[in-house]
């Protein structure tokens, strides 16, 4: 289980996410052409704070629940492993 400072950090990290994409919709429908660069921009940055919160959690699981399971069981352990190659392989198309 995450601790109570990593699940703050996470939510915020969420957070800002959402005010790159609720800034990139008040640009798209301003629909002024100058602001196309900053659009881009902003979608690159938003794809990166993503990818970067998906590693983050990622990292957090495997260490959570495939290094270290509840009992400790092998069995409970290759789920967990099967659970993120499932999300991995979503996530990678």
């Amino acid at each position: 289980m995450h601790t109570i400072h990593e699940k703050k950090n996470l939510v915020n990290r969420v957070r800002r996410i959402q005010g790159q994409l609720s800034g990139i919709e008040k640009l798209l429908e301003a629909g002024r052409d100058e602001d196309y660069a900053v659009i881009l921009q902003t979608v690159a940055s938003s794809r990166g704070a993503l990818n970067g919160l998906m590693s983050e959690l990622i990292e957090g699981h495997l260490r959570e629940h495939v290094l270290v399971s509840p009992d400790g069981s092998l069995a409970d352990r290759e789920r967990a492993l099967e659970s993120i190659l499932g999300v991995l392989k979503t996530y990678l198309k």
